[in-house]
């Protein structure tokens, strides 16, 4: 869901109004007459609280970082967390992390380089019909992996329509809808997609990471280099299967139209000029970032081991992600640029544009997280899913990541990951069976949303250019939604295992 806008005036009528309205009665009625966890009534009102901020956020009546903000009040008012402990959560190293990355993108947008990035790939890749949409998810799929996904659509559906406009002028808008729909889906998708891969591609995934140190602060960190050995692979197979399904059903056939020439690519990328001095900087610090996020700790392949850059300081153990999200940063801020006189690379006027509503929406996950460990209510709702435990963890792994796909169809990815992991944390402890087994393919699921302009921001971007029909999306959606969630299944059962050292029968200490 686009968690950029919100309804100012909603209509009376609608279901979004009456669940809004809903929420807070449910949630008195929880505590009056609910009794989860007899003599800790706190489980109750963790529940409670719980129940009124997820349906705010899915109705998002209010800003979601207004809602996000409800935790500093009710969690003193109901005996949960002490102020001051609640009011800390909101802002720590995950949040740096996005911040910097967010900074990171920002100055990428301002120096044009994503157009460059964009352009150049698809002179690469070629001007026929599947070449273009090839193209277009290699792009976007690449840049999404290091910047919002919704920053991404929003850089890639401009270029995108100045190239089907083209291809309209030279054969009409009739022949080209079909085709422009697929292509549109794609780029969609693709941000979708590329942004499962690294920690920072999309918020969930930030948000995984927190929750995973919040709820077992003994286990090993979950790095930039772990996360990227898995999601990679996952990411490779996703792109191959989306590109041939969307190839089979919007270009297959649809050759009876002329393509835009390869001399009109190259007209738009000569009109760039030659790289500016300020995007050779931002390109060599883009990929510097990435590079200190990659090798900061050991890389450990087999026997082999990767050696991580921190060894050298003595306090190595004391450095994350966010620490290089901020450095990068903050040199964007004391490089100066050529283009204007006594101007830097990034000024405090381009930070103004971070998304601050986000970031509350991340800090109100993150003491929901808190609340659900302090209240007991994340093991209350562990203890109801014992059930579970007599299925086979494959099929515990595939029902988890198709109800979270499915759910998240109408929801906040990020709301869906900040109110499901710690439940999962509960479960994964109550059955004795490694967290991460089912945290990781809860995370990727959430992002799955392909049917619903409403389930992601990339989905809102596209629809939003009105050449998409609601059945074309839903139609095209479901099935994809139903590919990545045996995907990602098969990938944490088979692979995941590995990577991140599960073992099936073993319960690790940190967890206990």
């Amino acid at each position: 869901m686009n968690t950029a806008e919100h309804i100012d005036k909603p209509d009376r009528n609608s279901i979004r109004f009456w669940l809004f309205v809903a929420a807070p009665v449910l949630a008195v009625l929880i505590i009056l007459f609910g009794d989860l966890n007899p003599g800790n009534p706190q489980t109750t009102y963790m529940f409670a609280i719980t129940v009124l901020i997820a349906l705010w956020w899915v109705t998002e009546i209010i800003p979601l970082g207004i809602t996000s903000l409800l935790p500093v009040v009710l969690f003193p008012v109901f005996g949960i967390m002490d102020g001051e402990a609640v009011s800390a959560v909101y802002f720590n190293d995950v949040i740096f992390l996005f911040m910097g990355g967010f900074l990171m993108a920002l100055a990428i947008q301002k120096w044009n380089l994503h157009k460059r990035i964009a352009l150049w790939i698809l002179k690469k890749v070629g001007v026929s019909p599947a070449r273009i949409l090839l193209g277009f998810m290699l792009a976007t799929t690449f840049i999404s992996m290091w910047i919002s996904n919704t920053a991404t659509t929003m850089m890639m559906v401009p270029i995108l329509i100045s190239i089907l406009a083209k291809l309209e002028e030279i054969n009409g808008s009739e022949k080209i809808s079909h085709y422009s729909v697929g292509i549109l889906l794609a780029v969609a998708y693709s941000a979708t997609v590329g942004g499962i891969t690294t920690l920072v591609g999309t918020p969930p995934n930030l948000s995984f990471a927190r929750i995973f140190k919040v709820y077992f602060p003994e286990a090993p960190p979950i790095t930039f280099g772990d996360w990227f050995i898995f999601a990679f692979p996952v990411t490779v197979v996703l792109f191959l299967v989306f590109f041939a399904y969307l190839y089979f059903f919007y270009v297959r056939n649809k050759t009876n139209w002329n393509a835009i020439s390869r001399a009109e690519i190259e007209r738009d990328y000569q009109k760039l000029g030659k790289p500016s001095h300020e995007e050779k900087i931002i390109m060599v610090l883009f990929v510097f970032m990435a590079m200190l996020w990659f090798f900061r700790v050991d890389i450990c392949i087999g026997n082999f081991v990767i050696p991580g850059w921190s060894r050298i300081f003595h306090y190595s153990g004391l450095f994350n992600d966010g620490t290089v999200a901020v450095f990068i940063g903050v040199l964007l801020f004391i490089i100066p640029a050529k283009a204007a006189k006594k101007r830097r690379l990034m000024t405090w006027k381009d930070a103004e544009l971070l998304p601050w509503e986000i970031i509350l929406l991340f800090g109100g996950g993150f003491a929901l997280a808190n609340g659900m460990r302090e209240s007991g209510l994340a093991m209350w709702c562990g203890s109801q899913l014992t059930f579970l435990g007599e299925l086979h963890p494959m099929l515990i792994i595939l029902l988890i990541t198709l109800f979270i796909t499915f759910l998240g169809e109408i929801s906040s990815n990020t709301a869906m990951v900040e109110t499901f992991l710690p439940v999962l944390a509960g479960l994964a402890v109550t059955l004795q069976v490694n967290p991460l087994l089912f945290m990781i393919p809860a995370t990727l699921g959430a992002s799955m949303g392909f049917m619903l302009p409403i389930a992601t921001p990339p989905n809102a971007i596209v629809f939003a250019t009105k050449r998409i029909k609601m059945g074309q999306m839903m139609r095209t959606g479901f099935a994809l939604n139903l590919i990545s969630v045996v995907i990602i299944t098969l990938f944490m059962y088979y692979f995941g295992t590995l990577v991140f050292g599960i073992e099936m029968d073993v319960f690790p200490d940190w967890a206990d």
